[in-house]
């Protein structure tokens, strides 16, 4: 009976001691918390509010209960929103922008204080579309496209001076989609198609141009060949023309003379001579 009540007597103990074990490892570990590499944590307390210290990486305490850590992603995140915006000649163009944005560290707690964990997302599709708005105000639609790199940099620079404002750091900012509304793409198609058939047509001006200047050309090398030739006539007389007929007479008996259709006269030279005017003459 002794013995059975020592035995009782030892259980309860141990069971008392692992409750108390137990309770106290619950305690120590609701007291402990860990920031990962890249994350800091704002400290909510009860009694004080949120702290203004920002806690680094590691383990850390806290009282159970009092305080509750909130977790904080610190590195580099991209974000990328649309905006339809109207340009200075009352053209509508839809536009997409990525920005790289981090928090600014120090000022964790009072961005936890006024904007929460979701601070990015909050602030930067409404900042972001604001200075879109603003600064494609000022271009017309094609300068869009031949000034892209300076709209670019008053987009950058505008955002990150609003980012700012929020205590957001950007560390980019591009501008990644722009595209017309149908009424403008189709005009600015049909003002290519003009330049096209303009340019054509200033082409066909310019060859029916050359082609001009080389028909006078010609004509003043023929007018001139004429002019000289008359010139050689009326310097030579009637002996240049006879030698030309001579020369015309012996090319046309040498083609004959190699022609096996063509029969021969008895006669000799003085009827093929005689011949040749004939055939000069008739045909």
């Amino acid at each position: 009976m002794g013995s059975n009540q020592a035995a009782v007597s030892f259980l309860t103990n141990v069971a008392r001691a692992a409750f108390g074990l137990g309770v106290a490892a619950t305690a120590l570990n609701s007291s402990l918390y860990t920031v990962d590499g890249g994350q800091r944590a704002v400290i909510f307390d009860r009694l004080r509010g949120v702290m203004e210290e920002t806690v680094g990486e590691g383990t850390h305490f806290l009282v159970p209960w009092l305080q509750k850590p909130y977790i904080f992603d610190i590195r580099t995140r991209p974000h990328s929103f649309s905006s339809i915006s109207g340009t200075k000649d009352l053209q509508m163009v839809n536009l997409t922008l990525r920005v790289l944005s981090r928090p600014e560290v120090p000022r964790l707690p009072y961005i936890f204080r006024h904007l929460g964990l979701e601070y990015d997302e909050k602030v930067l599709p409404s900042i972001g579309n604001e200075v879109l708005k603003a600064v494609v105000a000022q271009f017309n639609a094609d300068q869009l496209l031949t000034e892209r790199p300076h709209v670019s940099a008053l987009v950058r620079e505008s955002l990150i001076k609003r980012a700012k404002e929020f205590n957001i750091l950007l560390d980019d900012v591009a501008i990644t989609h722009l595209s017309y509304g149908a009424e403008f793409s189709r005009a600015v198609e049909q003002k290519q198609v003009a330049q096209q058939e303009a340019e054509r047509s200033k082409f066909v001006v310019m060859k029916a141009d050359q082609e001009r200047r080389a028909a006078i050309i010609r004509a003043e090398g023929e007018s001139e060949a004429a002019k000289l030739i008359s010139e050689a006539t009326a310097a030579a007389g009637m002996g240049l023309i006879e030698l030309r007929r001579i020369e015309a007479s012996r090319e046309i008996a040498g083609t004959l003379s190699r022609n096996p259709n063509v029969a021969y006269l008895p006669g000799g030279q003085q009827a093929l001579l005689a011949l040749n005017p004939a055939m000069l003459g008739g045909r």
